[in-house]
């Protein structure tokens, strides 16, 4: 199985940035975390703050793989774009946030991802990616 995890931006900072909301690990520990415990796996990570390079990864993994987890960080409540792009792919796509946006502020409760997404896992710290890891085996 071929799963690609794709972060938007900002969350090249986790570790860093308000770790009270987003923990104390980098994604690059807690995913090598993620290929220790999922060794049948062949994953793919990719990261970027610019939301054309998002949507290229998008295309690129979208006919190929099993299952993208797509974190797009802020552009999940501004991208149409990011939208369009997992509407028009084959591969199935479960939307994470770390954080619970909908007991944070109002403008994040929009999401234009969640209606072309096979799933929403949210509020569970990064263990949000398990789950949806495990909504694909």
């Amino acid at each position: 199985m071929k799963i690609c995890i794709i972060n938007g931006p900002n969350l090249n900072l986790l570790g860093k940035r308000e770790p009270e909301v987003y923990g104390s690990l980098t994604f690059e520990e807690y995913f090598a975390g993620l290929q220790a415990k999922y060794p049948n796996i062949d994953f793919a990570y990719y990261q970027s703050n610019i939301e054309g390079e998002l949507i290229n990864k998008i295309q690129e993994f979208g006919f190929t793989y099993d299952g993208i987890i797509l974190n797009a960080g802020a552009y999940t409540h501004t991208s149409i774009g990011i939208g369009d792009a997992i509407k028009a792919i084959t591969t199935p796509v479960i939307e994470v946030h770390i954080s619970n946006t909908f007991s944070r502020e109002s403008f994040r409760h929009q999401s234009y991802i969640s209606g072309n997404a096979k799933g929403v896992v949210l509020g569970f710290g990064l263990k949000s990616y398990d789950l949806a890891i495990q909504s694909f085996l």
